[in-house]
């Protein structure tokens, strides 16, 4: 449990200040607090609560919302194994219990060593590819006993380079300050077009009504 680093807070006030509403950064603090510890602890959600003004529970509810994000600590490596129809079509249920008995764990946990974790997913749109599977969202396809070994084998060795889990990209995108657009909220200073005309029909079927 961990709120956000001195350095990740300076890094998420420069999100919020992308957008003209500070709820909007949630998803990118949620990603941030991931890249931080592997995972979104609850310290973490308290804290970009903080930052954005708003409750929690409010947090909670878009980081419980996306399977991407994990409220529990993951293995250094996800490993994602599709096992929805064209992959189990061509082998994705006997890759996964491959990949179960080869790391010496069941889908959900995680290798001693924290390596590792496994999971048994729905379809991560790579049919084409099949069976196939992700480590850390990164796609490996067309896979069979002997690759998969092969990639474990490397991830081990440190020859794939590979971002430990919660990383999305080595590369961190920043505007600076004389190259924004002019972030302004918006402003509704008349009733929507649409809602006035619905009052208005709405004032002229009562108006009818009465006259009934």
């Amino acid at each position: 449990m961990s709120r956000l680093t001195s350095a990740a807070v300076i890094e998420a006030e420069e999100i919020i200040a992308r957008y003209p509403r500070k709820k909007s950064a949630l998803i990118p603090l949620l990603h941030l607090a991931q890249a931080q510890d592997g995972y979104v602890a609850d310290d973490a959600m308290e804290h970009i609560a903080e930052l954005l003004d708003i409750t929690p529970v409010e947090v909670l509810g878009t980081c419980s919302f996306y399977e991407m994000f994990k409220r529990e600590p993951v293995g250094k490596y996800l490993v994602n194994i599709c096992t929805n129809i064209s992959c189990q079509l061509m082998g994705g249920e006997e890759l996964l219990h491959h990949a179960e008995k080869t790391l010496g764990i069941k889908s959900g946990g995680t290798t001693e060593d924290g390596m590792f974790t496994i999971e048994d997913v729905e379809c991560i749109a790579a049919c084409t590819e099949a069976p196939c599977m992700q480590v850390n969202y990164r796609y490996a396809g067309r896979l069979d006993e002997v690759r998969f070994d092969k990639i474990v084998s490397e991830i081990r060795e440190g020859k794939l380079a590979i971002p430990a889990h919660g990383n999305l990209g080595d590369v961190k995108q920043h505007i600076p300050q004389e190259r924004e657009s002019g972030i302004k909220p918006p402003e509704q200073t008349e009733a929507p077009a649409w809602f006035v005309r619905r009052m208005s029909e709405s004032e002229s079927e009562v108006t009818i009504n009465a006259n009934k």
